[in-house]
């Protein structure tokens, strides 16, 4: 190792605890972006991480989304002119600052924006860690490169250690990145002078076992509303004389997928590109545990249920899915009220894989839906929002040097894995910039990702750390 990377390391094992100090404090701004009454916190979160990368040398600032009509919040900006004598690659690090709701409340075992350091492990178990919401998605994994920014500066004077560097940390990850396209067009300019993105929001494979990301879902998300009745009705007047819109819901629905857990649609998997031998190769000798994944969420081996012909790590990482996430309709109170609901509605999304198009998804699904209207009823059909897959090269020179950054930080070789996830942002840079993204994750698969009581495990933020710490030093050397 070279003095400064080696001086780098040892400045950040001393100041692990205003590091953790530092991730605790931008852990309780409450920075919800999907509801409007966290607007000023989403704005505070943004300045605080405007300001950490200002005090290690960047030229940082918050830009503004939206419109004056319509604003969204505001998107931080940084740069770094990187050293004379660099000659690598210029580099873009996207994260979010926004966090997802708590909701129910009532599961936290502790406030979700009181973040919590246990310091304790168990067996077999969660080691010590920090509990709250944003804890590892994303905050906590903005700070392992925040933390490793800092230290570059310390030690070599030089914003980012002397390479070329972008930051954009977005501020509507989690409610849609409604924003985000436009910021991109409107910034192509400025942000096409990066060759290569780094993402820090994905997870390893396990405890101990770092990976590279080289693929994630997209994802099309809609809403269906099965509208009939002008009004709520008497159940014994009305019942078996006119359409209940929840019975005719729950009967379209469940035509979405055929005996083979396959979804119906006509078309649906026109654009899926194939899964190769060499993946399953790859993937199988990985000795993913399906069964072990499921008793963690309580459930038994024989639920390892989806698609016929593919095992469940291929389901996870090659496959798209449908689902129904939530339906609502009629009656739902204590009690007892006999009605028949006016409409009744489902959020329905679908994971997509590369080369799957979203708004291909979502129109299909939508004329399927219409000519399966049932007698009476009529449709309500909303497009929330949907990003494209991304699967990126395994052969790029960026990729590789992450690949040995992990293997010289941590001391294991970084398995290359695909996620089930989706990071939209991944398909905008790739359509609109031409840019590829390294996913550089430490997460763990029971981090409680918008649940009750996530965690950031220490031991994963220090390996991440140390990981992006080291990939500048590489980067010095491309």
């Amino acid at each position: 190792m070279g003095l400064n990377v080696d001086q780098v390391l040892s400045r950040l094992e001393s100041q692990e605890k205003q590091q953790i100090q530092e991730l605790m404090d931008w852990l309780r701004i409450p920075s919800i972006s999907t509801d409007p009454a966290y607007r000023s916190h989403c704005r505070r979160a943004a300045q605080w991480a405007s300001d950490h990368l200002a005090a290690s040398g960047f030229a940082s600032a918050l830009r503004e989304t939206g419109t004056q009509a319509s604003p969204g919040h505001p998107i931080v900006l940084a740069h770094t002119p990187g050293d004379a004598s660099y000659q690598g690659p210029h580099v873009l690090f996207y994260g979010h600052y926004d966090v997802q709701p708590v909701d129910p409340l009532d599961l936290w075992e502790s406030p979700p924006f009181e973040p919590k350091l246990i310091e304790t492990g168990t067996s077999g178990g969660p080691g010590p860690r920090i509990v709250a919401r944003g804890a590892v998605d994303d905050k906590g994994q903005v700070m392992m490169f925040l933390s490793a920014m800092r230290a570059w500066k310390e030690i070599s004077g030089l914003a980012a250690g002397g390479v070329k560097m972008t930051v954009l940390l977005e501020g509507e990850e989690e409610s849609g990145s409604v924003n985000l396209d436009a910021f991109l067009d409107a910034n192509k300019a400025e942000l096409s002078k990066c060759s290569v993105c780094l993402i820090s929001d994905t997870g390893m494979l396990d405890r101990g076992r770092p990976a590279i990301t080289y693929g994630v879902r997209g994802l099309a998300y809609t809403e269906i509303v099965l509208h009939a009745a002008n009004q709520d009705l008497h159940s014994g007047l009305w019942g078996g004389r006119c359409p209940n819109p929840i019975s005719e819901l729950t009967k379209v629905l469940a035509q979405l997928w055929d005996k083979d857990r396959k979804v119906t649609i006509p078309g649906f998997y026109d654009r899926v590109r194939p899964l190769t031998q060499g993946e399953r190769d790859a993937w199988k000798k990985l000795n993913i545990d399906a069964a072990e994944s499921l008793s963690k969420i309580g459930l038994g081996p024989e639920a390892n249920v989806g698609e016929t012909g593919f095992s469940a790590t291929e389901r996870e990482w090659a496959r798209p899915t449908a689902e129904i996430n939530g339906i609502v309709g009629g009656y739902t109170g204590k009690g007892a009220k006999t009605v028949i609901p006016a409409y009744a509605s489902a959020k329905v999304s679908f994971r997509l894989v590369a080369d799957q198009d979203p708004v291909q998804v979502t129109e299909a699904f939508f004329k399927w839906c219409q000519e399966r209207t049932p007698p009476g009823c009529r449709w309500e059909l909303i497009d929330h929002h949907g990003g494209h897959p991304a699967t990126v090269r395994t052969d790029s020179k960026e990729l590789s040097a992450a690949v040995r950054a992990i293997d010289r930080a941590t001391g294991r070789k970084a398995e290359l894995i695909k996620s089930g996830g989706s990071i939209p942002v991944a398909g905008s840079l790739k359509s609109k910039l031409g840019v590829e993204t390294i996913f550089m994750g430490f997460g763990l698969e029971d981090d409680r990702v918008h649940s009750p009581n996530e965690k950031f495990e220490l031991e994963c933020l220090r390996m991440g750390t140390r990981s992006h710490a080291m990939f500048i030093d590489e980067l010095k050397k491309l």
